[in-house]
């Protein structure tokens, strides 16, 4: 709804532009503090047509005329500002639009094929807590993109060529593998265990190298050596995923594009190029020229491929197969990231949008899974679904203990995935649980019992015959209801800036925002013990604010529940 504003505002004051005698293509259009849409345009056009941006803004606002019930109520000039201010078609259609569309409210209509690859950990061991950084931002994103309207498919590129897996497969012929553990977890240990002996005993290190080649070179029986041992890692990291409400639409092994002879093709092609030359044996790409001094290894001096020259080839792939590619990575591969891009400029191929994330961290410190000191995604669950059960056993000791451990699953979940979201991908953070499941903070148990408190005011009006299938929405004139209907007609406005920006921190925001307007309305404007006709429009609006704090934590892949 906000987007039908937002264009009504932009068609408005582009007439009246037109008619004064100006021209800009950037309106410089804004919400606002002291309006629901506000234009600096004239500070834009300043400096071109010399004139003080309080005389262009006097000129802009008297030639701005409104149409009959338009979505624009009044326009009024501050300063060197022109503001807007929606009328009341705006805030009644907005009501109906959520109750006509419901789960499709926000929705837009953007066309294209996006893939989006995510996590792609390497499958030596369990996730850990910066591996769900990852994927909570790349599962966030393919969600507000899917809202967008994209068609997204999102992957998980498996890196099944590295020396990593060659020790996990040297391991397990030499170490035992612990059945009784989760698997993940049991192929980390093996992992460990090889990495510590092949360090105390380097004899063995030749070994692994052997494995490697005969992987590279298509030897059938360390090939179903590698698939049994990868196997193994992702069905647990795949468990680990599904308990975080993650999962992926393919599975793109990286070996696939050395068989296929894409790597070589990918080489020979960077070789034409010009830029590539021989160092110690090994080719590489000179990129002084595209502003990185440090040059991209393509190939090992022994012949072999590495991640790189294999993500080079996965890339030409996925741009074959659709109109944009969105690769999140750690701020570790910021170097790496920025020479695939640049060859793949060199070579005229289409370059993916890069979503760097910095480190989330915990107040237990660093994590390496070679070491084995790190704290692992599912003990991190597990921690967090134990406090969010004391909490909830505290808050509601009279439930059963079935209920209790559903709630506190759906609320330790959505607690982590929302701690992780809230904050920008660029920037550093820290989770801190108890901060996380602070019911009183605006964080994911408050969205949630904001959504579920609107649950338990409808059950209340059903059980009491109460009905609402006709009401006046021009009545709900109270200050907080109308910044509830503003926040409710805002969601698509926040869908489209998300997935423009590719920030879903933005969504996290919302939400939060929405829980806080909808509480501020249940407590300062009675529901159920007012006449009829109000009682009527308030229960609608209670439903509306249900449906779109639904969409909001479906879009953020947290549970909207209906009782906590």
């Amino acid at each position: 709804m906000f987007l039908k504003f937002k264009n009504e505002v932009y068609s408005v004051l582009s007439i009246a532009m037109e008619k004064s005698g100006f021209k800009t293509a950037d309106l410089v259009l804004s919400e606002s503090p002291h309006a629901d849409i506000a234009s600096s345009v004239a500070f834009r056009l300043a400096p071109e047509y010399r004139q003080s941006p309080k005389n262009i803004c006097e000129k802009i606002y008297r030639n701005i005329t409104i149409q009959p019930d338009s979505y624009i109520d009044r326009v009024e000039m501050a300063g060197p500002y022109i503001n807007f201010f929606a009328s009341r078609a705006y805030l009644n259609e907005t009501l109906l639009r959520v109750l006509l569309e419901r789960e499709d409210f926000g929705n837009l209509d953007n066309k294209g094929k996006v893939i989006l690859e995510h996590t792609s950990a390497n499958p030596d061991g369990p996730l850990h807590i910066g591996h769900i950084r990852n994927s909570v931002i790349g599962d966030t994103l393919a969600r507000i993109l899917k809202r967008a309207g994209f068609d997204v498919e999102t992957q998980y590129y498996i890196n099944d060529m590295g020396r990593q897996i060659a020790v996990v497969v040297w391991g397990l012929a030499n170490f035992k593998f612990d059945t009784t553990k989760k698997t993940d977890h049991a192929i980390a240990e093996v992992y460990i265990n090889a990495n510590k002996t092949l360090v105390d005993e380097k004899e063995h290190s030749p070994e692994v190298d052997g494995i490697m080649k005969q992987y590279e070179t298509g030897n059938s029986e360390t090939i179903k050596k590698f698939k049994d041992a990868i196997d193994t890692a992702m069905q647990g990291i795949k468990e680990s995923l599904g308990r975080m409400n993650i999962s992926h639409d393919k599975f793109i092994w990286e070996s696939m594009f050395v068989r296929s002879g894409e790597v070589s093709r990918m080489i020979g092609r960077v070789k034409e190029t010009g830029r590539a030359g021989m160092k110690d044996g090994a080719l590489m790409v000179d990129l002084k020229n595209q502003g990185i001094q440090k040059p991209l290894v393509i190939q090992r001096s022994d012949g072999t491929s590495l991640y790189t020259t294999r993500d080079l080839a996965y890339h030409e792939w996925k741009a074959s197969q659709c109109d944009r590619m969105i690769d999140i990575l750690g701020a570790d591969h910021k170097l790496i990231s920025s020479q695939l891009k640049a060859v793949l400029r060199i070579l005229g191929l289409k370059e993916p949008e890069i979503v760097i994330f910095e480190f989330v961290s915990l107040p237990e410190g660093s994590m390496s899974t070679r070491r084995g000191v790190f704290i692992s995604a599912d003990e991190l669950l597990d921690q967090v679904e134990k406090a969010a059960y004391d909490e909830v056993n505290k808050k509601r000791p009279e439930t059963s203990e079935n209920f209790k451990k559903k709630v506190a699953a759906f609320v330790g979940i959505g607690a982590v995935r929302y701690d992780i979201i809230r904050v920008s991908p660029e920037k550093a953070t820290t989770f801190d649980w108890k901060e996380a499941l602070d019911f009183e903070k605006q964080g994911a148990p408050f969205i949630q019992y904001s959504h579920a408190r609107a649950c338990s005011i409808l059950k209340n009006a059903k059980d009491e015959g109460f009905v609402f299938d006709k009401f006046d929405p021009s009545l709900l004139v109270e200050e907080q209801e109308v910044i509830l209907i503003k926040k409710l007609a805002s969601f698509d406005n926040v869908i489209d800036n998300s997935a423009r920006e590719l920030k879903p921190n933005l969504m996290a925001i919302y939400a939060r925002e929405l829980a806080d307007a909808f509480n501020q309305f249940y407590r300062y404007v009675p529901v159920l013990s007012v006449e009829p006709e109000y009682r009527a429009a308030r229960l609608a609006l209670v439903d509306c604010s249900r449906i779109v704090l639904a969409n909001a934590l479906d879009t953020l892949g947290i549970t909207a529940p209906e009782s906590m």
